[in-house]
């Protein structure tokens, strides 16, 4: 809800230290939040931390000193992976029933969502079939039709343009704008920077594991110097400045 100008913080990341091992920091010191009807992007180089950010606020590392907070009228996040992960034993269908009853929304309004997500992936004729079996891009659908089934307060998006067609991509990104609209929060990560210049409104940057800069396209300009570079320009000379540090 947004109050007197103020968008609502949907999610809060404190993160003062996290790793694989007890007491093995890989990242640290990354804190920033993701207010509602905003997409910001989490953007650094290969190891740069992303992965481990992501997988910090989904609570999956073995240490963690930090919080995560998910807020919102419910609380609920959709998670959306890189990889595809998906049950030989279902069909397309039986993994939309099976989210669906997994939070009681096995509503006549999610199950008309849901048809409609499989008619814009261009899917329907698919749902009985096996996703296993699918192509990369086409299982890639099936996981975003799975995240965007229970209208979550936050989506947390890794790498989502990997195996896309030119007319998924449109799609997807065009719900993207629809699900800011209705006052979902998104963190997305993405190497696609051109895209992420056109979406975001917000970048978190990270390098070795470190939060190395924050916020909009035009507080990077502003940050690095580069006037009216791109975000990819940007992005360069900060991961650049920081390797000589």
């Amino acid at each position: 809800m947004e109050i007197g100008g103020i968008r609502e913080m949907l999610l809060n990341i404190q993160i003062d230290k996290a790793g694989y091992e007890d007491s093995k920091a890989v990242i640290d010191r990354i804190n920033f939040h993701v207010n509602e009807g905003e997409l910001v992007g989490l953007i650094g180089p290969n190891g740069a931390g992303k992965s481990t950010t992501i997988k910090t606020i989904l609570g999956l590392l073995p240490y963690i000193e930090g919080t995560t907070t998910i807020l919102g009228e419910t609380g609920v996040y959709s998670y959306i992976p890189e990889q595809p992960i998906l049950y030989d034993g279902l069909t397309l269908w039986e993994h939309i029933e099976l989210v669906l009853a997994a939070f009681n929304r096995s509503d006549e309004h999610n199950i008309e969502r849901c048809h409609t997500y499989l008619k814009q992936f261009r899917l329907e004729k698919h749902k009985h079939s096996f996703p296993t079996h699918f192509s990369k891009g086409m299982q890639q659908k099936v996981m975003l039709i799975l995240g965007l089934v229970l209208e979550p307060d936050v989506y947390i998006i890794d790498e989502p343009f990997i195996g896309l067609d030119p007319m998924a991509m449109k799609d997807f990104l065009a719900i993207l704008d629809y699900e800011k609209q209705r006052g979902a929060g998104i963190l997305m990560t993405t190497h696609v920077l051109d895209t992420a210049e056109r979406i975001c409104d917000r970048f978190i940057v990270v390098d070795q594991g470190r939060l190395v800069a924050e916020g909009t396209i035009a507080d990077l300009r502003n940050t690095t110097g580069i006037h009216g570079g791109s975000l990819f320009d940007c992005f360069h000379h900060i991961v650049q400045e920081n390797a000589d540090e």
